[in-house]
């Protein structure tokens, strides 16, 4: 177990301005409920504490997103103080208790002070055992900047670990030895370059060696877990951080090793950047959310793999359909992220769509299947999104407006007239076209409604009932 430094951060009741701002601050970020929780552990004696990501988010001047609880009080007093109604025993066998808070039923992790035996998995304690005092409890924790604890009933600070010395200096630094604290739970190399990326901190030398010392353990990670990680780290206001990080620690290379290919891919004077540093430039300036940015990240996964040498144009290179090649890159990544259908399709969507060039001479048909085909209006902000982050990932400061902005324009209009995109837009159905034609259910059906729709793209006006029924006959295939 981790011994705390010497000094004015050990033990409880840190002192000084600082701690004292804090306190006043703190005071009107910590809702009344979780204070009632807070109130009735004190009134039964036993200690309650904020720790975790709440307390750094307060030293930092953020909005904690929850709130979690040290106490000395095993799970089942605390079952027992909270009753079963509102109290529920979501982690027994590692000490915690969910508390539901009167009022808004906010959930509140209330966690025995614990020590840990050995993790043989990467990511569970083989075993827990309970201790007596809130700084053994926070020697297990990962961060020294998450290893700070507040007392908001008496206003105590409790730092044991120079965990605000480290956020003051802008430093992810493992608490203890960061070999041991990595090796006990897989993901926090994982975590300290999300970590690095949403606070724009840098680690702290020895806790960064420790990541590439320790791969092994992260590769025993499941997917699913790397997955939310590397969510909340696209979602960071500059990605590249962490992703520059995940590089120079091999955790890129576990992870998406795919996009290690585009490292020193040079392309062509269209671009300032190789592949791999455009695609960095690309996803920081890619406004959406996760799903956005991960499409955005892998955007051009599929150009090494397309690259051929210009011959009009010696040392440059093009990339035919590297947009074909890079949606069957991304759908093997994001299956292999184990992420949900519908947000694969939309990465792979992106993937697919983003080489779209405008011209002047485009029909207003032409709009609407080229909104069609890139899967319609609600696809094409983040569409639009990726181009957006893309002109500015070539390095040469272009608006994207002059690009993009015609486009806008026209799709406006075109959407204004709210025509059909889809044939489900039609307004008529397959049953129509059964009992206009007396033909049986089968692919005849589907491939008449396209034709139809391709007159509707072509002329909106037709979409009526009485017109469109009026095309039927003439729209059958002769060979049917």
């Amino acid at each position: 177990m981790s011994e705390p430094p010497s000094g004015k951060n050990e033990g409880i009741g840190v002192t000084g301005a600082e701690a004292e701002a804090f306190r006043a601050r703190a005071r009107e970020q910590i809702p009344s409920d979780v204070l009632a929780v807070c109130r009735r552990l004190r009134a039964a004696g036993r200690q309650a504490h904020l720790v975790g990501g709440g307390v750094r988010d307060m030293l930092i001047g953020r909005a904690p997103a929850d709130f979690d609880l040290a106490t000395d009080a095993r799970p089942e007093a605390v079952l027992e103080l909270f009753g079963r109604s509102f109290a529920i025993p979501t982690g027994l066998k590692h000490g915690t208790v969910t508390v539901l808070t009167d009022g808004p039923r906010r959930p509140v992790e209330v966690t025995t002070f614990r020590g840990e035996g050995e993790y043989f998995d990467g990511r569970r304690p083989s075993s827990v055992t309970y201790v007596d005092t809130l700084t053994e409890d926070l020697s297990r924790r990962d961060f020294t900047m998450n290893a700070v604890a507040f007392d908001p009933i008496d206003g105590r600070l409790t730092d044991p670990f120079d965990g605000r010395g480290d956020l003051a200096r802008r430093l992810v630094r493992a608490v203890g030895d960061p070999l041991i604290r990595f090796r006990e739970d897989g993901l926090r190399p994982m975590r300290a370059v999300r970590q690095a990326a949403q606070l724009e901190f840098e680690i702290d030398p020895p806790t960064l060696a420790a990541i590439s010392a320790t791969l092994e353990v992260f590769r025993k990670v499941s997917a699913e877990r790397i997955r939310d990680e590397l969510f909340k780290l696209v979602s960071a206001p500059r990605p590249s951080h962490g992703l520059a990080l995940m590089q120079t620690t091999g955790l890129l290379g576990e992870v998406i090793p795919e996009l290690l290919e585009g490292v020193g891919c040079t392309q062509n004077r269209f671009h300032k950047h190789d592949v791999f540093e455009h695609t960095l430039a690309v996803v920081d300036s890619t406004i959406g959310d996760a799903v956005v940015r991960l499409g955005a990240l892998l955007h051009d996964v599929g150009k090494p793999r397309s690259r051929q040498p210009r011959e009009e144009a010696p040392g440059e290179y093009s990339f035919f359909k590297h947009e074909y090649v890079g949606e069957g890159m991304a759908d093997a990544i994001c299956r292999r992220l184990k992420l949900a259908n519908a947000d694969r399709e939309r990465v792979t969507a992106m993937v697919r769509n983003h080489m779209f060039f405008y011209a002047p001479e485009w029909s207003d048909g032409t709009i609407r299947r080229f909104v069609r085909r890139v899967g319609g209006p609600e696809a094409l902000g983040a569409l639009f999104a990726l181009r957006e982050g893309d002109i500015a990932g070539r390095g040469f400061g272009e608006n994207p407006d002059d690009e993009l902005g015609e486009l806008r324009r026209r799709i406006a209009v075109v959407a204004s007239a709210d025509a059909a995109l889809k044939v489900t837009d039609l307004a008529i159905d397959g049953q129509d076209v059964m009992r206009v034609l007396g033909i049986a259910p089968g692919r005849e059906i589907g491939a008449i409604l396209e034709r139809l729709l391709e007159r509707v793209l072509d002329d909106p006006s037709l979409n009526t009932r009485e017109q469109l029924e009026a095309l039927l006959p003439g729209l059958r295939d002769p060979k049917s």
